[in-house]
C-alpha cells in the first residue's frame, strides 16, 4: 500500500527543469528588451503579426540572440533540444503580452543566422541535440501531414480525461492512466477534438556535387519540417537547415507520424496490457537489437546565401543594391571596373576558358547563355523563355566535353549527366514509393535539380528517342508536367541546356546537310538556338598551335593558364549583370525584322535542303534572346543595334557553317584547284595530252609561269575548260546526276554489255539522255564537261565509281582514258 500512496501523491507532479526555466526566463527577457540601432524593440513587431491565424512561428537571429547575452546564446546551441520547449513558451507568453492571441494557439520560435554552417558528412551522434546549420540539395519532397504534437486521452475504464501527452514522432499514449485507483496501460482512446496538430512534411537533402569527395557517393539525410518551414524547400533547391540531429528509432512503423504502430504479443495468453509497455513492445515486433538512424529536426529554412559557393545565377527576387551590399568595396569596384572594359567580350571568353585554345564562337555562344535573355509573361500568363539552349555537333577529340566541364564547374548550379546514362524519369521526375509511408513521392530528376541553371547533357545522340521526348517540354515551355501513379504535377525546370553530339558514323560529313548528320529529331533540332560544327581539319598552323597549348598545359601546369579575370570575379560580373532587364529599342526592332526576314527569304530560296535547318520563328526569338544577353553583358538597360549585329552572326554562323557543303564541286575547286585543272585535262583530252598533263604540276615552268600553265590547260583541252565559271552544282543536282550514272551503270553490269561500262561510252549515254536540253555546241561543250567532272568527283572523292584499266585497277600500268570502265563499287547503297 505505501507504494501506491506515494504514486499517488506523485501522480501530477512533473519534474522541473531549472535551467531550461530559466532559459526561458532570459530568453522572454531577449525578446521584451533587445533594441534596433535606431532605439526600437525589435521583436514587438514581428509578435503583433503572430496574432493573425496562418501565423504562429518568430523568427529570431541567433547573432542578436548572441549581442544579447552569450551565455544564453551558448546554452541555446549547446542544449537546443532541451531547451527548445521552453523558448516556444518565452514566446507563447510574448505574443500574449502584445496581443490577444487565442490560449490555446501554440507558438514556435525559428533561429536563423547562425555563425557556422556543417555539411552532411559532418554531423556525428556529437551533435545530438545541438544546434547546428547544415545545407544541401533538396532531392525529394513528401506531402505535409498533420502530425499529433501534444494528445489528450481518453481512459477506457474509468473516463478519466489525460491531458497533454507529449508525442514524439511516433504514437505515444501514456504509459499509465493517471487516475490513483485506476491501473489500466493499454486502452486510451485519443480525443482528435482536444488534441493539438501541427503541419509536418518530410523533405530529403543531398551533398551538392562541390562538397564530394572524389569517388564517393553523395550521402543523404532525411529533414523534418514542421509548422511554418513546411513547403518552404521544393525538390531541386539548395537550401540552409538550422535545427538539430535527432535519433529515430529505424522501424518504419514507429516512426510514421500519428499512426499508430500495432504490436502483437509474442507469447499467447501472455498477461494483457504489457505490449506497449516501454521496449517490450518492440521486442513484440520480433525486432532483437533496435537500430537507430539520425534525422535532422529543422526549425528554419533559408536559400544558401550567394556568399558561400553562389546561389543560383538568377535568383529572381534580388536586385542591384542588395548584390553591392554582399560585396566588399574592393569587389565592387573590380565589378565596376569590368563593365568599363571596351573589350570584355573577348577578356571573358579567354578567362573562362583558357585552357582550351580557339574555338572562339563556342566559347562566345556559351558565354551568352550564362547571361542569358530576358524570361517575360504574357498578359494571358504565357511565359516566353530567356534561357538559350546550345548544341555542339563535332568529330571526336574537339573538346566538347570539355566545355561541358567548364561550365559544369563554373557555373553554381549546373548538372552533368550523359545521354546514354541517363532515363526520361532521371532527366526529369520520377514518381517512386516511399519506403516508410508506402505513398508516392516526386523525386528530383537533372533538369529540375537544374532549375535556374546549366543541364550538360553529353552524347546526347546517344540516347533513346523515348528519353528525347522527355525533353521537348523542358525545352520551350519549361515545365515538366508529370501525370503518373495518381500524381499530376506541372514541375519547373527553368534551365539552359547544353548539349554535346558526335555525327552519325563518329565524323562529320561535309557532303550532307546537318539534318542527315545528326541523329536528332527536327522539333529537338529547333529548339536549340545555337548549333556549333567543330570539324577535325588538317591544318598545319592551328595543329601546331594546338599542340603547343597542349604540351604547355602538360608542362607548366597552372602557369601556363592567362586569366585576365579570375572565375569567382568572372561569377560576382554575371550576377550582376543578370540584374538588367534590357528593353528593345525601336531601331533595333527593325533591325531584327529586317534580319529575319532575310533570312527566311535565303532559306525559302534554296529548296529545303539549301540551310541546316529551316528558319522559324524559334530562331527569330533566338535572336532576340542572344542580342539580349549581349545587352547585358555590357550592363545595358537598351538592346542597341550593334547587340543585334553580333546575335544575328552567331545565329548566321551556325546556320551557314552547314550550308557550305551543298555546293559541292566549287568547294572543291578552291581545295584542289590544280589537281582538279590537270585531272580535268587528262579527263578530257587525246591519249598524249595525259603525260602532258603529268608534267604540267611538277615543275611550273611552263611559258609564263602559274597563269600560262593554266591556260595552257585551256587551249589544250578547249572543252571542259571554257565553261570554268557553271561548273556549280548544288547538292541536290549532284546527287541526282550520280544516282542517274549509279543506275545506268548498274543496269549496264547486268545486262553484261561491256562497251556501255567504258568511260566515253557513258558520257555519250548522259549527253544523249539531256539531248532536249541542249541547244548550242557551247551547252554541249559545258555538259560534257561537267559529267566529266562529276565523274571524276564519284572516283575520286565519294568513291562511289570504280575505274578499272583492261590490265585490272587503274594505276598498274598506264592506259589510256578512252580504255578505262567504270563499274560501281559494290558496298555502295543507293540513296535516296
Amino acid at each position: 500500500m505505501d507504494v501506491a500512496t506515494a504514486t499517488a501523491e506523485n501522480a501530477g507532479e512533473m519534474v522541473k527543469d531549472e535551467l531550461a526555466e530559466k532559459c526561458q526566463k532570459l530568453f522572454q527577457a531577449f525578446l521584451e528588451e533587445f533594441q534596433t540601432a535606431d532605439g526600437e524593440v525589435k521583436y514587438v513587431r514581428e509578435a503583433e503579426e503572430l496574432i493573425r491565424p496562418e501565423r504562429n512561428t518568430l523568427v529570431v537571429s541567433f547573432t542578436d540572440l548572441e549581442g544579447f547575452n552569450q551565455e544564453l546564446a551558448t546554452t541555446v546551441q549547446e542544449e537546443y533540444y532541451r531547451v527548445y520547449p521552453f523558448l516556444c513558451r518565452a514566446v507563447r507568453n510574448f505574443a500574449r503580452d502584445h496581443g490577444n492571441v487565442p490560449l490555446n494557439k501554440e507558438f514556435y520560435v525559428a533561429l536563423e543566422e547562425l555563425p557556422t554552417r556543417h555539411k552532411i558528412r559532418e554531423l556525428s551522434s556529437m551533435r545530438i541535440g545541438t544546434l547546428v546549420r547544415i545545407s544541401g540539395q533538396v532531392v525529394r519532397t513528401h506531402p505535409v501531414h498533420p502530425e499529433l504534437v501534444s494528445g489528450t486521452f481518453l481512459c477506457m475504464d474509468c473516463q478519466a480525461m489525460i491531458k497533454d501527452v507529449p508525442q514524439q514522432f511516433k504514437y505515444s499514449p501514456p504509459t499509465i492512466c493517471r487516475n490513483p485507483v485506476c491501473n489500466n496501460r493499454f486502452r486510451f482512446h485519443l480525443d482528435t477534438h482536444k488534441s493539438k496538430f501541427i503541419d509536418f512534411q518530410k523533405v530529403r537533402i543531398q551533398e551538392t556535387q562541390a562538397e564530394l569527395p572524389r569517388g564517393s557517393i553523395p550521402r543523404s539525410l532525411e529533414v523534418v519540417l514542421r509548422a511554418e518551414a513546411v513547403e518552404m524547400a521544393q525538390a531541386g533547391d539548395r537550401c540552409d537547415f538550422t535545427g538539430t540531429l535527432i535519433v529515430v528509432p529505424d522501424v518504419s512503423q514507429l516512426t510514421t507520424p500519428g499512426v499508430r504502430a500495432e504490436t502483437s504479443t509474442r507469447v499467447a495468453g501472455g498477461p494483457p496490457g504489457f505490449e506497449a509497455d516501454g521496449l517490450k513492445g518492440l521486442k513484440a515486433l520480433g525486432v532483437r537489437e533496435l537500430s537507430y538512424r539520425l534525422a535532422f529536426l529543422a526549425c528554419n529554412v533559408s536559400p544558401t546565401n550567394p556568399r558561400f559557393g553562389g546561389k543560383e545565377l538568377r535568383d529572381e527576387e534580388q536586385t542591384a543594391e542588395s548584390i553591392k551590399s554582399q560585396m566588399t568595396e574592393k569587389e565592387w569596384e573590380k565589378v565596376f571596373e569590368m563593365s568599363q572594359d571596351k573589350n570584355l567580350y573577348h577578356n571573358l571568353c579567354t578567362s573562362l576558358f583558357p585552357t582550351i585554345h580557339g574555338n572562339d564562337e563556342v566559347k562566345r555562344g556559351i558565354l551568352l547563355m550564362l547571361f542569358g535573355g530576358v524570361p517575360k509573361t504574357t498578359m494571358e500568363g504565357t511565359s516566353l523563355r530567356g534561357d538559350v539552349n546550345v548544341c555542339i555537333v563535332g568529330d571526336p577529340s574537339t573538346a566538347k566535353s570539355q566545355f561541358l566541364k567548364h561550365v559544369e564547374e563554373f557555373s553554381p548550379r549546373a548538372v552533368y549527366t550523359s545521354g546514354k546514362a541517363s532515363t526520361a524519369a532521371g532527366l526529369t521526375a520520377a514518381v517512386v514509393r516511399d519506403e516508410e509511408s508506402g505513398e508516392f513521392v516526386i523525386e528530383a530528376g537533372a533538369l529540375m535539380l537544374a532549375d535556374n541553371g546549366v543541364c550538360c547533357i553529353d552524347e546526347f545522340d546517344k540516347m533513346d528517342l523515348k528519353d528525347q521526348v522527355a525533353i521537348h517540354e523542358a525545352m520551350e515551355q519549361q515545365t515538366i508536367s508529370i501525370t503518373k501513379a495518381g500524381v499530376k504535377a506541372t514541375l519547373n525546370a527553368r534551365t539552359s541546356i547544353l548539349a554535346a553530339a558526335n555525327p552519325v558514323g563518329g565524323r562529320y560529313d561535309r557532303g550532307k546537310s546537318l539534318k542527315q548528320n545528326v541523329n536528332l529529331t527536327a522539333p529537338i533540332m529547333s529548339r536549340f538556338d545555337l548549333f556549333f560544327i567543330l570539324v577535325d581539319d588538317c591544318n598545319e598552323v592551328t595543329d601546331y598551335a594546338i599542340a603547343r597549348r597542349i604540351v604547355d598545359l602538360h608542362c607548366r601546369g597552372e602557369e601556363s593558364v592567362d586569366r585576365l579575370y579570375s572565375l569567382d570575379e568572372i561569377r560576382r560580373y554575371l550576377l550582376f549583370a543578370r540584374q538588367f532587364k534590357p528593353k528593345i529599342s525601336s531601331e533595333s526592332e527593325e533591325f531584327i525584322v529586317e534580319q529575319y526576314k532575310r533570312l527566311r527569304q535565303r532559306d525559302g530560296s534554296g529548296g529545303v535542303t539549301k540551310s541546316a535547318w529551316r528558319i522559324t520563328v524559334r530562331q527569330l526569338e533566338s535572336m532576340i534572346r542572344l542580342s539580349e544577353g549581349m545587352a547585358r553583358m555590357h550592363c545595358c538597360d537598351e538592346v542597341q543595334p550593334k547587340h543585334v549585329k553580333e546575335a544575328f552572326r552567331l545565329l548566321n554562323k551556325s546556320i551557314i557553317r552547314v550550308e557550305t557543303p551543298d555546293i559541292n564541286l566549287e568547294q572543291d575547286d578552291e581545295v584542289e584547284e590544280e589537281e582538279e585543272e590537270e585531272e580535268e585535262a587528262a579527263a578530257a583530252a587525246a591519249p598524249p595530252q595525259q603525260e602532258d598533263g603529268n608534267a604540267v604540276p611538277n615543275g611550273v615552268d611552263g611559258p609564263g609561269g602559274h597563269a600560262n600553265g593554266i591556260n595552257g590547260h585551256a587551249n589544250g583541252a578547249s572543252g571542259p575548260a571554257e565553261p570554268k565559271p557553271t561548273l556549280r552544282l548544288s547538292f541536290p543536282e549532284y546527287r541526282r546526276i550520280s544516282n542517274l550514272l549509279v543506275l545506268h551503270l548498274r543496269h549496264a553490269e547486268e545486262a553484261e554489255e561491256e562497251e556501255e561500262l567504258k568511260k566515253s561510252a557513258v558520257v555519250n549515254w548522259y549527253l544523249k539522255e539531256i539531248e532536249s536540253e541542249i541547244n548550242s555546241e557551247e551547252e554541249l561543250v559545258s555538259k560534257k564537261g561537267l559529267i566529266e567532272k562529276v565523274l571524276h568527283r564519284l572516283v575520286h572523292y565519294d568513291h562511289i565509281l570504280i575505274e578499272l584499266s583492261p590490265a585490272g585497277l587503274k594505276g598498274s600500268e598506264p592506259a589510256t582514258t578512252e580504255e578505262v570502265v567504270l563499274v560501281v563499287n559494290p558496298n555502295y547503297m543507293l540513296e535516296d
